[in-house]
């Protein structure tokens, strides 16, 4: 019988599938039903919305839906439906300025939820400088933490916290303590069974995955994201690039850059003190004024997680593509012939290195990277640089002008 049966997730897959057209449909029959008793709604601005709100529950902007909601506002400008339905539909279109109107002007009305989290997430898509983008972002937080207080029950506002806590992160200094406000907020969301089964819970929880180098829940994330919407084709993409990624990676770091002969031998004779830079001296001053003393050692003495007071040196063997462009993966060999990639964070495009450098990492963070996703399996370790300002290339340690923030968005629009 489990033979001639379909699995549940196969059910559900095939369910969302049709789903697109089934929503069309319903959408035509409830429009009839509601133009059929046109006469026996006597509020024509609340007929104008609800016309306009059916029209809307399709994924691409609608004109005559926009002619219906904004006949209602001008009928009923306090009528705060119409306004967030409106707003919806400027944000299809890419009217940001005017989405975001629309959202505030609902709240002048009544504070509600859906235009909070709503316009939490218009605040990240404004387009202004970098330093009114803070600004901006720090107010989206504000906004999703109200529209959670209003009703801590619901994921959906949950979830719209945790993606302003992530672009948070990445706009304001990395601060570790603003991604766990993230993850904890995506958590809180989960408890929710209807954004349980939100595929924009687990496809924006992978970004963070990914990033912290989580590679199996991210891979695991991004499947389950295409299988909560299979006409969703990113959760696919991404979840593909990763494993082509890791996949590149660990080729690399067993055919030791695919350096042979001679050159590996060239590659991996101990290079001179001198090409420790600041670093040869056996120490360097923190940020916070402290000396930090520093021994050299080869990648066989680094354990997993932050390697205080130890420095490793050696060669680039090779680069390793990445469709993401972050982190910036290249694989370095020390003089005992050993081979470990180094991912570098907020890298100025165009400032990686090439090969043949000789590199310094000092204090060196160890992953260890154990992955198992769809009959594909990766276990190796790498080094997790979070800046390049930190390195020493060719002695010489790399300048704030090879440091840029790395930028990730993780806005869809949720209703």
């Amino acid at each position: 019988m489990a033979a001639n049966s379909e699995s549940k997730q196969e059910l559900h897959a095939k369910k969302a599938v049709d789903r697109a057209n089934d929503v069309k449909k319903l959408m035509e029959e409830t429009l009839q039903e509601v133009e059929a008793a046109k006469d026996k709604i006597t509020n024509k601005a609340e007929y104008n919305m609800l016309l306009g709100r059916i029209l809307n529950v399709m994924p691409d902007y609608d004109e005559k839906a926009y002619e219906y909601l904004s006949k209602a506002v001008k009928l009923d400008p306090k009528l705060v439906d119409a306004w967030n339905q409106l707003g919806e539909l400027y944000w299809k279109k890419g009217d940001i300025s005017n989405a975001r109107n629309c959202f505030t002007g609902a709240l002048t009305h009544s504070k509600n939820k859906l235009s909070l989290r709503s316009l939490s997430m218009v605040l990240r898509q404004v387009n202004v400088t970098p330093a009114e983008k803070i600004a901006l972002i720090e107010e989206s937080v504000e906004k999703a933490k109200e529209a959670v207080q209003m009703d801590i029950s619901d994921g959906e506002s949950w979830l719209i916290l945790g993606n302003a806590y992530f672009s948070l992160f990445f706009s304001k200094g990395q601060n570790p303590k603003i991604l766990t406000q993230a993850m904890s907020a995506y958590k809180q969301a989960e408890k929710d069974v209807v954004a349980k089964n939100n595929p924009d819970l687990h496809f924006n929880r992978s970004s963070v995955y990914k990033f912290e180098e989580n590679y199996q829940a991210a891979l695991e994330g991004y499947a389950h994201a295409a299988l909560l919407d299979p006409g969703w084709t990113d959760p696919n993409v991404q979840e593909q690039r990763l494993l082509t990624y890791l996949a590149s990676v660990a080729e690399m770091v067993q055919a030791k850059g695919k350096v042979r002969g001679k050159r590996l031998q060239t590659l991996s004779q101990s290079p001179r003190d001198s090409a420790l830079g600041p670093y040869a001296g056996g120490s360097y001053t923190s940020a916070a004024g402290k000396t930090i003393k520093l021994m050299r050692c080869s990648f066989k003495e680094l354990e997993v997680g932050l390697n205080a007071e130890k420095i490793v040196l050696g060669k680039v063997a090779c680069t390793v593509p990445n469709a993401e462009l972050v982190p910036f993966t290249f694989c370095m060999l020390d003089e005992a012939e050993m081979c470990m990639p180094v991912n570098v964070y907020n890298l100025a495009q165009g400032s990686g290195v090439k090969i043949g450098d000789t590199v310094a990492i000092p204090e060196p963070f160890i992953q260890h990277i154990k992955v198992s996703h769809k009959g594909k399996e990766f276990d190796y370790l790498s080094v997790r640089v979070s800046t390049p300002v930190v390195l020493v290339v060719n002695g010489r340690k790399l300048g704030r002008d090879k440091q840029v923030g790395t930028v990730l968005v993780v806005d869809n629009l949720c209703d």
